[in-house]
């Protein structure tokens, strides 16, 4: 079947190491480490398992020099980017460059001196780091004033390009977050007006996963939908792995970037549901975890809409009382069994695979 497709905005590129922003290339998933950056091997053993789970580039906090002093060996061993996380302490971001980070992550407004900011800007300039620009409502200049909040972001943004266009540094992706989705949706259709820099996209402290998920798809969600946006972190109290797999499941679900794994698509269930159709498609979940390939299964609980999701699908199971029609390709094969459901879906879930 075949989608509409979204269209990105057209923004200049910047490479943070291998990776690409804007300019075209797929909307990259960012992610940030909770260990103490000063823990070389802690650090590492999270940067891998954000990898693994689908991180294109990690963030690490470098408040203290104890934390710069890592980074060399954390570079070295990261299969990502590494992008340090400066505020206001320009020396740490010095120091960053100096041990080989791929991206510095800067807050001109905590930095008041800006020959502080140009030294770091000569430097990354030196070294082809492209700096990340950030806006937080938390810190925006005038803050309690009656000027409306967007507004006072953008102005606040202009400011501080100001000393990167003095310098003649335009390796830049700009970003402008608060907590608030509508004032991020704003803020940032606002930037994308009036630059043509990528943007990093992302809620501040947007919640726990079963509140920030969704506050923060309500905003990237709509952003990402009329292409803007080129790399965006899902922020989450917890476990940041969580982060990683809620913005791939955006990107995923926009067809931004495309699937890897299984995509189970399972109906809401109603009063003419007989079947478990939540334990179901679990139970397929797991059986298909080891998927690597691209595959969709649908588990439909009555037959009001199994058929039509089944001839949209690789693989589906239509159930009734009792009993369930399996389908693949949208060709009725047989009918089975409750218990035999599973079983029967996962197998024709292989067969797709294998190209039978």
């Amino acid at each position: 079947m075949k989608y509409p497709e979204i269209q990105r905005r057209p923004t200049r590129q910047v490479r943070v190491g291998e990776v690409a922003i804007g300019g075209g290339a797929p909307v990259s998933v960012q992610s940030m480490t909770t260990t103490q950056t000063a823990d070389a091997a802690a650090t590492l053993a999270q940067i891998r398992r954000l990898a693994e789970a689908g991180a294109d580039i990690v963030r690490v906090a470098t408040p203290t020099k104890a934390d710069t002093a890592a980074l060399a060996e954390i570079v070295a061993g990261s299969p990502v980017p590494i992008v340090a996380d400066v505020h206001f302490h320009f020396r740490r971001a010095l120091e960053a460059v100096a041990a080989g980070v791929h991206k510095i992550r800067l807050n001109p407004g905590n930095i008041d001196d800006r020959g502080q900011v140009r030294e770091v800007i000569e430097a990354c300039r030196q070294r082809g780091i492209p700096i990340r620009v950030g806006v937080n409502e938390g810190s925006v200049p005038g803050a309690g004033g009656d000027r409306p909040l967007v507004e006072r972001m953008v102005e606040a943004m202009a400011g501080y390009l100001e000393v990167f266009a003095e310098a003649g540094f335009e390796d830049l992706v700009l970003s402008a977050k608060s907590h608030d989705a509508a004032t991020c949706v704003a803020v940032n259709r606002a930037l994308a007006e009036r630059w043509d820099y990528p943007l990093h996209l992302g809620l501040t402290h947007a919640g726990t996963v079963r509140t920030g998920v969704i506050r923060s798809a309500a905003a990237l969600g709509a952003l990402l939908s009329e292409g803007i946006g080129d790399t965006i972190r899902i922020s989450l109290a917890g476990d940041p792995a969580e982060e990683v797999a809620a913005a791939r499941e955006l990107l995923w679900s926009l067809r931004l970037r495309k699937r890897e794994g299984v995509e189970i698509i399972a109906c809401p269930t109603c009063g003419r549901t007989t079947a478990d159709v939540n334990s179901l498609a679990e139970q397929v979940r797991a059986a298909l975890a080891d998927v690597r390939g691209t595959l969709t299964v649908a588990v439909m609980g009555c037959i009001v809409n199994g058929p039509g999701e089944a001839a949209g699908v690789d693989v589906a199971a239509c159930c009734g009382k009792g009993r369930a029609a399996i389908y693949r390709h949208g060709e009725r094969l047989r009918t089975v069994p409750d218990n035999q459901i599973v079983d029967a879906l996962v197998e024709e879930a292989r067969r797709v695979l294998a190209g039978q």
